[in-house]
């Protein structure tokens, strides 16, 4: 089985741009040579669009180049293999999302442990969630749609882009508060599966809100609630999963960097340093927010406790919603 492996280079910046104040920041034993940060997922997608924000504005840091490795496939599952064998010097990052950790604890034969098989680096951003429909569903609430589905248990179908991933977990777990049935019906990209529910070949998915609002523009799909605990800013007039009567389902995407697990921990750190003081850029902020991603940042340690915490939860949903990995 193949698969496209896109690469690009972000253009170098020159030390010349560089302030005093910045240079003087500056570790000059290391990034040694470029960078890749490697992204599970295809271009366009919310680990992509982090990448190569954060990756342009670190190559005209440190004046070498940062690459874009794009390795998609298995819900993530390649691209976290290959980080984990990489060489443990700072040269090999990866951009995780939430299916890092979900997709390990629904896949008990995984080949890589997201705990112990890397060094987490910096929990970079988040995107809400929300449950959205094909226009050519007749359900206008999320009432009106859990209604319908219980009066044709097995009937309707959901989308995802593969098993493992927020939007197959965080539906199941829909689907186990409602007390309904509705099928997964898994595609090999967010794309494809989008792409399927705003055609009404599919009733319902799970995606991030910045997914479904040209879909939304464009009268393909209705959102019809928010996953996480408040209402979405893209779309302030759905009600919550609590408001709309099936509480605790809070769940959200979260995007952040790993290094494997012997790198050094200055190394870490100053990987976490740099990527801070990038967040902490208007230019940053603006530009990810226009994209429906949130910035956090923080230390190591608020990405790792976060992938430890999900690994626990989600293996908990599995085991009670008796989700199998095929």
């Amino acid at each position: 089985m193949m698969f496209n492996h896109p690469r690009v280079t972000i253009t170098l910046g020159t030390a010349a741009l560089l302030t005093p104040a910045l240079l003087q920041a500056a570790d000059i034993t290391y990034p040694q040579r470029a960078v890749t940060i490697i992204v599970p997922s295809s271009p366009g997608t919310g680990h992509d669009i982090l990448a190569r924000t954060l990756g342009r504005k670190l190559s005209d840091r440190w004046g070498t180049g940062v690459v874009i490795d794009n390795k998609t496939g298995a819900s993530g599952a390649i691209g976290a293999e290959l980080t984990a064998r990489a060489a443990p010097d700072g040269h090999t990052v990866m951009m995780v999302g939430a299916t890092f950790a979900m997709y390990a604890a629904l896949n008990k034969n995984a080949r890589y442990d997201p705990v112990r098989g890397f060094q987490a680096v910096n929990l970079a951003a988040t995107t809400p969630l929300v449950f959205a429909v094909s226009s050519a569903m007749p359900t206008k609430t999320l009432r009106e749609f859990t209604t319908l589905a219980k009066a044709q248990p097995g009937a309707m179908h959901y989308a995802s882009p593969g098993n493992g991933t927020p939007q197959h977990l965080a539906m199941e777990l829909f689907k186990l508060n409602a007390g309904i049935n509705v099928l997964h019906v898994p595609y090999k990209s967010t794309a494809a599966a989008t792409q399927e529910l705003a055609g009404g070949h599919v009733s319902a998915m799970i995606l991030p809100a910045h997914t479904a609002a040209p879909l939304a523009s464009a009268n393909k799909v209705r959102v019809l609630a928010a996953l996480g605990a408040t209402r979405s800013r893209v779309f302030p007039d759905a009600p919550t999963l609590g408001e709309a009567g099936v509480p605790n389902v809070d769940t959200y995407v979260w995007y952040g960097l790993m290094a494997p697990a012997a790198t050094p921990r200055d190394i870490v750190r100053k990987l976490n340093d740099e990527i801070n003081t990038m967040l902490k850029l208007p230019d940053v902020a603006d530009a990810l927010s226009k994209q429906g991603l949130t910035v956090v940042g923080g230390e190591p340690e608020k990405m790792g406790d976060l992938v430890k915490s999900e690994m626990e939860r989600w293996t908990r949903v599995i085991i009670a919603a008796k989700i199998k990995a095929d």
